[in-house]
């Protein structure tokens, strides 16, 4: 569906776009008039340290001052007590009903804490302040009481900025007049669009038989097809070279433009399937209905979360993990659902490939300077939603993150794109091209794997190899083997002390002696009591706050503290339906080359399984955007397979038949 489609709908079926929006725009105005102003007041408390703190510390002091050595910790304790439930319910017990946070203070490099509270009345809003502030101080000393701290080790608290006269806060005020006229403006569109499907509908019937219309002549220019490959391109564009951390305005992680585009897309989607012009494919159902499954269970988290006494800021994070899941289910939607054509799901393939070989350039970049390219990319109207990304380093050399958000994410969509420009290079149909244009994604994104020193890096590229090279001819297999043999060299001799970082990398893990690992291991543990808590649907999806909470740096850990056992049934039904869709694909291709295809959606749904155990993966928008993407084209390929595979043989016509049209040639797409 055409952009100028689309407006001479809106233009046709007028009479329901503008009242409606008038309606949104009444109601965002009378909003503006009736809610009433909020009302922000703050203060800051420092922490002091007890006057016999040095003496006999830490093994007769006071254990919460000395717990890492350091009043910052105490600090993020005292953060911790004041933001859980009980907490919030006893400062309910003394006045204190509306909104408050307790964070560190902007810019400090002490333990130094903000207090803010949020109203609508002013001077209630101040009273809570104070009490919110004396309170916090009441709990740090309980909390020393109860751990029998002498009163000469006890730490104090100090208010250093007492509480702010409370200031109006309108941008929440116009986010929800803004939020009335959006809901409005959708709904009118998608009506629209219901109005023009029905009343077409209605005339085509009562015309059937008439003299079909006149062409149109020449298309002008904004009436040029739309197809969804060319909007998961776009997606794909923004995705990759705009750094993942930069997020609209109090969208936090998922408000990255990727995401606020792929969100339009799905409206463009809904628009055409209600107009008819766009039909799901046959044979492609399978994505869809396991992101349903999915889905289900994000929603049962959010209503565990709402069900539940939750804070704040865990509300807000419930509200983002909606937006994202709005996402990935947009994405699956147009790969399965909105591609017609196998030739333009080759490009869209082909292109991510492509645009994953440049981000992985980057990576060599930022290797080989110790810089990172992110940092200096500053883009009007953005922020960054993770506070102070430095570059990191590990032994003597800098991981690169190129336009990711994380090392660890870097590598981690690099090793589920790398199958696929390993068949791509290998594809037939692209032997007419140079050689360095087959292999030289190959070579970008495989070389870029081991610069992030990380072990995620090294097992996602090892699964590739095991999978897509044990599979081949002797003769490619051991060619393949030698040539890998080979780049291990070459890193040694260029990058020397690279393979043996990594290495004791592999080493410390198998004996256990990896502080990193332990730090990770010890817990899982810790995730018992809040699964024991909650066990079907978890505390809610994107809750558990690494401020609130701590750092799982696991997706099955994350998942179960998230959305509990039926979230994590859900994600590895996802993971396995991608395993099951490249073996599906490899058993019933007919073709050498579509059978490497299969081999590709397996081995890359494979690394996603693995690699899940070892970061929080869907936190990141990139590697999450890119895995669902690939989960959806697996399944819009499985599609395409069974459609041409010949009809199996019955009692009244014996023999196979091979009536089905042929796989679409592809040859067109080999240049592209």
């Amino acid at each position: 569906m055409s952009i100028g489609e689309i407006l001479a709908v809106l233009r046709r079926r007028w009479y329901v776009m503008v009242p409606l929006t008038l309606i949104s725009l009444l109601a965002g105005a009378h909003l503006y008039r009736s809610v009433p102003v909020a009302y922000q007041s703050q203060s800051s408390v420092a922490l002091l340290d007890s006057t016999a703190v040095a003496e006999l510390a830490p093994a007769f002091g006071n254990p919460i001052a000395n717990a890492g050595g350091s009043l910052v910790v105490t600090a993020d304790v005292l953060i911790r007590t004041l933001s859980g439930t009980d907490a919030a319910r006893d400062l309910q017990g003394i006045g204190v009903t509306d909104p408050y946070t307790v964070g560190f203070a902007a810019n400090a490099s002490g333990p130094m804490l903000t207090l803010t509270v949020t109203g609508t009345d002013r001077a209630n809003v101040l009273e809570e302040t104070n009490k919110l502030t004396a309170f916090a101080g009441e709990t740090l000393n309980a909390l020393q009481a109860a751990a029998e701290v002498k009163p000469a080790y006890m730490v104090q608290t100090a208010p250093v900025v007492l509480p702010q006269t409370p200031v109006p806060q309108m941008k929440s005020r116009y986010q929800q007049v803004l939020g009335v006229v959006i809901l409005g403006t959708t709904a009118a569109f998608v009506l629209s669009f219901l109005t023009d499907s029905l009343l077409t509908a209605i005339r085509r019937r009562r015309a059937a038989g008439a003299t079909p219309a006149r062409g149109r002549g020449r298309r002008k220019p904004w009436g040029r097809q739309l197809d969804a490959t060319a909007l998961l391109s776009g997606y794909l564009g923004l995705a990759f070279f705009i750094p993942s951390n930069l997020t609209l305005p109090g969208m936090g992680g998922v408000g990255t433009p990727a995401n606020v585009f792929a969100l339009l897309c799905l409206f463009w989607y809904l628009a055409a399937w209600i107009t008819g012009r766009i039909r799901p494919a046959p044979g492609t159902r399978l994505p869809r209905v396991v992101m349903c499954l999915l889905a289900f269970s994000v929603l049962g988290s959010y209503l565990a979360n709402a069900m539940r006494g939750s804070s704040h800021k865990e509300v807000l994070a419930a509200d983002r993990g909606l937006i994202g899941l709005l996402v990935w289910v947009s994405l699956v939607v147009l790969v399965s659902a909105g591609i017609q054509d196998r030739e333009r799901l080759d490009v869209l393939l082909r292109r991510a490939v492509v645009m994953g070989s440049v981000v992985a350039a980057i990576g060599f970049y930022d290797f080989f300077t110790a810089t990172n390219v992110a940092d200096s990319i500053s883009i009007p109207g953005l922020q960054s939603s993770v506070a102070q990304i430095t570059t990191l380093d590990r032994g003597s050399f800098t991981r690169p993150r190129a336009t990711t958000a994380q090392p660890l994410e870097f590598g981690g969509m690099l090793a589920i794109l790398l199958p696929f420009a390993v068949q791509q290079a290998l594809d037939p149909v692209r032997r007419h091209l140079r050689a360095w244009r087959r292999w030289a994604p190959v070579a970008l994104m495989g070389g870029a794997l081991p610069l992030t020193v990380s072990r995620t890096s090294i097992i996602g590229a090892l699964i590739v190899v095991l999978v897509m090279v044990l599979r081949w001819k002797p003769e490619r297999r051991w060619a393949a083997i030698g040539l890998l043999m080979g780049a291990v060299a070459c890193f040694k001799v260029i990058i020397p002390g690279l393979i043996g970082t990594i290495t004791a990398l592999f080493a410390s893990f198998v004996s256990n002696s990896d502080s990193s690992t332990q730090a990770r291991t010890v817990k899982y543990s810790a995730i018992v009591p809040y699964l024991t808590e909650r066990p079907l649907f978890g505390r809610g999806f994107g809750t558990f706050l690494p401020e609130l909470f701590f750092f799982t740096d696991n997706q099955y850990m994350l998942t179960l503290a998230e959305m509990g056992l039926v979230g994590l049934l859900a994600l590895l039904v996802l993971l396995f339906t991608g395993i099951h869709q490249g073996g599906a694909i490899r058993r019933l291709a007919r073709t050498e080359s579509d059978r490497e295809l299969g081999q590709a959606f397996f081995a890359s749904a494979l690394v996603s399984l693995v690699i899940a155990a070892t970061f929080d993966a869907l936190s990141f928008p990139m590697f999450a955007g890119v895995f669902f993407l690939t989960i959806a084209a697996g399944g819009s390929y499985l599609g395409f397979i069974r459609r041409t595979e010949p009809e199996p043989a019955t009692v009244e016509s014996p023999c196979r038949s091979t009536s089905r049209p042929p796989t679409a040639d592809r040859s067109r797409v080999a240049a592209r």
